[in-house]
């Protein structure tokens, strides 16, 4: 049994995820940094994890004690048997990283798998998830896992690495349970997350292999004579704990059964009512009329035997509910159940009635839950077409998702609804793919479903339920406003900002047809917003001339609607009017943003606003008014707290935001600005905890002088990029170059080596070129007193960059240090040289002021030191400044 965490031990793993330090734990539970340690280390024993970014995952994901895995089914009724399975199950699973248990259905695999789980936690301290796949339709495998996992979807970040970041490198398992109906799908997953998390163990039962290398499979028969004969009179007893019955008639009971414990589970379940010598005869009836043969397809017939028995036993009004239940992919409530199946009170007792008799399953841990097995919802479905009724029920089944989605939706603000959303999720994807025409019952459900798969975090998925809502839309109103939210969704789940731009214009069109030419001026122009705003995601370029057009489209539609004095028009055509006079895509004119700004804040759309201080920004950032670029963009943060994280209108604000907001404030030298605004990105779920985020976390560390922080910080980026395949990578550069500071000013040469080589991985051939690079070197050269290169290094510092470049006034700074600490002759003058980057810098005013001390030795400048290094929070600066005067005795 694995161990459990302790109560101090729990406080400290909620403080790792809330990413504080050693000494910031201890302060805040009265503890010494010792005693924090000490806790980490065992909480890295306990969970198996390399790491305290791995414990910071584990407690942001709520993490079970550890060896727990989640999800495991509960059961009233007790295990018999299988002793020598289990064994081989676990021994397997210790030489094996993906073990199948293979067998047909009803002879107990999920049961034994789930046993298993239970019994291995000592082997997985990470932890692990039961993931059932029965109610999981194609192309949701992944949706699943995550789901039972308690991972979303990031901002452009597919769900199968958000599901290798969650697993990452601990020790856990997955256990995935009927398989056989999404085989290929399964087996692709599989072998992705095996070979993105060296410590997962992957458990699946099917009834075929996966076919994965390395794949080990243990076949799983029928209950031997004894353990059958056990099972039957245990269940026996339980429906009727007066049931006797000789042991031969058992014994003969469980042979014509051929030991299938599903089928003996439905035949005890009639021992109260028949006896044991009438559920012989009956049994011996029902084979009789399913003879044909004793072949591989023997246990089958058994077990179709007792069921077609079981099914003649209802009586009509439970074999009406029991077949009409079988429209049901997953679990159940009884809202559904009366939905499809008659009046309440008829219904619950129905219901009560045929869990008696073993034919629906109430599930324990869930109250008012309850579904069917596999096996017995196949063959109730067949009763279902046999009536007739498939049609009907159907029909049923679709208005009971789309009330059911529809009041989901309007609880949002409950903190429950995720958790009924996910009990539902596979009913509500079953309905809206049904095969049925479209009505206005399908586009209700379908917008329903896209707004609750958008805020659950499952953004390609909504993404993919926008474009269905409008294509099955009853009218144009709604087919517009279910491709504006997609144009919102389309921006954080997609790699291409061409689908927001094309779905702003499909909506655009929407609403001309609709009449509404309000609704069209804005489609408009926030399609050439998109265009000219974030134009670096676009398939295909979009002239300008074709731009011009669409605004002026938008100004006449205005115009023709009356709505010229509408501020929110006004506003989103005086936005888009910005972007599309600047010199640049991404430049947007610097008077035209004044405008712009003005028109926005004549609104009360903080959306809106937020996009009007973006071009004001970025005006102010051209013209190269950086600290104002920066307070703009922290005003932009402060709209945040009042957009609604559930409404894909919001989202491509609240991204970009959160980017802008992190570089602008390096560019400025706001280092405690920085800080704040990536914790808070890596904190929201739309944008999670990647690779992405955690770059931009890593370089106000480093740069405050966090070093350790900012390595751990690093090499979790490094990992999870890995794990994400490696995409395009030349973002990271600032990132893995101030981890190179970092190691360095450490004075650790090997991960110094380890990540310059990264940086040339990174850089591509492009890092003799990057302002970060030669800042990094020429800082390190001044802490190092390495002075050999140092007139070529500060010629390379006061030559790289462009007036964009974030790290260009560091570079500028740095080498100005580097040429005086070297001693250069023209040092007093590349010092004057570079003291304009002051202006606009804190941490290069801070680096000058100290360089104008070590030239002159004026004790202010170094006064002005200081203060900017407190200013800045820069712990490691301001010691290595406060140590200089001693060194220059």
């Amino acid at each position: 049994m694995a161990e459990r965490i302790s109560e101090r031990e729990a406080e400290v793993l909620a403080a790792l995820g809330s990413r504080l330090s050693n000494a910031q734990i201890a302060n805040r539970l009265h503890v010494s940094v010792r005693t924090v340690e000490s806790h980490v280390s065992s909480l890295l024993r306990k969970y198996g994890v390399p790491d305290r970014w791995a414990l910071a995952e584990l407690a942001r994901s709520e993490a079970p004690d550890p060896g727990r895995v989640v999800g495991l089914p509960a059961s009233g009724t007790t295990f018999v048997g299988r002793g020598a399975e289990r064994a081989e199950v676990m021994a397997a699973l210790a030489e094996a990283r993906l073990v199948t248990l293979l067998g047909p259905g009803g002879v107990g695999k999920t049961r034994l798998a789930a046993m298993v789980a239970a019994d291995a936690g000592a082997l997985f301290p990470s932890g692990g998830a039961f993931v059932d796949l029965v109610p999981v339709r194609e192309g949701f495998v992944a949706r699943a896992v995550a789901t039972a996992l308690g991972v979303t979807e990031g901002s452009h970040q597919p769900l199968p690495d958000a599901v290798a970041a969650r697993l990452g490198t601990g020790r856990s398992l997955l256990l995935l349970d009927n398989c056989e109906h999404v085989i290929d799908e399964a087996a692709a997953f599989a072998e992705r997350i095996l070979a993105a998390c060296p410590g997962v163990r992957v458990l699946v039962t099917s009834r075929e292999r996966l076919g994965v290398p390395g794949e080990r499979s243990v076949p799983i028969s029928p209950l031997p004579g004894s353990d059958a004969e056990t099972l039957f009179h245990d269940r026996a007893l339980a429906a009727d704990p007066l049931f006797v019955a000789a042991p031969e008639v058992i014994a003969d009971l469980c042979a014509r059964l051929d030991g299938v414990p599903l089928a003996i589970e439905l035949a005890a379940a009639r021992g109260a009512s028949l006896g044991a010598t009438g559920l012989l005869a009956a049994l011996e009836d029902a084979l009789r009329l399913l003879s044909g043969g004793r072949g591989g397809d023997e246990r089958h017939r058994s077990l179709r035997a007792v069921l077609s028995w079981s099914h003649d036993l209802l009586d009509e009004e439970e074999k009406a509910l029991f077949r009409r239940l079988a429209v049901f992919a997953g679990a159940f409530d009884l809202d559904a159940a009366v939905a499809v199946g008659g009046d309440r009170a008829g219904v619950a007792d129905l219901l009560g009635r045929l869990v008696d008799k073993s034919l629906v399953v109430h599930l324990r841990g869930r109250p008012g839950r309850w579904r069917l097995l596999e096996t017995v919802r196949a063959f109730a479905r067949a009763q279902l077409s046999a009536a007739g009724e498939e049609d009907e029920i159907g029909a049923r089944h679709l208005r009971w998702a789309a009330a059911a989605a529809s009041g989901l939706r309007g609880r949002l603000g409950d903190p429950a609804w995720r958790d009924d959303f996910d009990a539902m999720a596979a009913d509500l994807r079953s309905a809206l793919a049904s095969p049925r025409s479209p009505c206005e019952v399908t586009h209700r459900l379908a917008s329903a479903l896209a707004r609750l798969t958008f805020a659950r975090r499952h953004l390609l998925e909504s993404f993919a339920h926008y474009r269905t809502a409008a294509a099955v839309a009853p009218d144009a109103v709604s087919a517009a406003v279910d491709l504006r939210a997609g144009a919102g969704c389309a921006h954080v789940s997609t790699t291409s900002n061409q689908h927001v731009f094309e779905l702003l214009l499909e909506a655009a069109e929407q609403a001309r047809r609709a009449g509404d030419q309000r609704g069209r001026a804005i489609d408009l122009a926030r399609a050439v917003e998109t265009a000219c705003r974030f134009p670096e995601a676009f398939d295909t370029d979009v002239s300008r001339e074709r731009l011009h057009g669409l605004l002026g489209d938008a100004e006449e539609a205005a115009g023709r609607g009356d709505h010229s004095d509408d501020p929110e028009v006004a506003a989103c055509l005086a936005v888009a009017r910005a972007w599309l006079d600047g010199p640049d895509r991404g430049a947007p004119d610097a008077e035209s943003a004044l405008a712009a700004l003005a028109a926005v804040r004549a609104t009360a759309d903080p959306v809106l606003i937020s996009s009007g201080l973006c071009a004001a920004a970025t005006a102010a950032l051209r013209a190269g008014r950086l600290r104002e670029a920066n307070r703009i963009t922290r005003e932009r943060l402060e709209l945040l707290p009042s957009m609604d994280r559930d409404d894909p209108y919001c989202a491509p604000e609240i991204c970009n935001t959160y980017g802008r907001a992190c570089v602008y404030a390096i560019m400025a030298g706001d280092l405690p600005g920085g800080m704040a605004a990536a914790r808070a990105g890596m904190d929201d779920d739309l944008l999670r905890d990647t690779h992405i985020t955690a770059s931009r976390l890593v370089q106000p560390l480093a740069l405050t002088g966090r070093f350790r922080d900012a390595i751990g910080n690093a090499e979790r980026m490094w990992d999870q990029w890995e794990r994400a395949g490696r995409p395009a990578p030349l973002w990271m550069l600032p990132a893995v170059c101030t981890t190179v500071l970092a190691c360095g000013m450490l004075g650790e040469a090997e991960p110094v080596a380890l990540w310059r080589a990264r940086a040339g991985e990174v850089a591509g051939g492009a890092l003799a070129t990057a302002a970060v690079a030669v800042f990094v070197d020429a800082r390190l050269a001044v802490h190092d007193g390495r002075f050999d290169d140092a007139g070529a290094l500060v010629r390379q510092a006061l030559a790289v960059g462009t007036p964009l470049d974030p790290y260009l006034a560091y570079a500028r700074a740095a080498g100005a240090e580097l040429a005086v600490a070297a001693g250069l002759p023209e040092a007093a003058e590349l010092l004057a040289s570079a003291s304009p980057f002051a202006e606009e810098n804190g941490w290069a005013a801070a680096c000058l002021a100290r360089a104008r001390w070590r030239l002159d030795g004026d004790r202010d400048e170094l006064a002005r030191a200081l203060e900017g290094w407190e200013r800045l929070d820069a712990q490691a600066e301001r010691d290595c400044t406060r140590a200089l005067p001693a060194r220059a005795r």
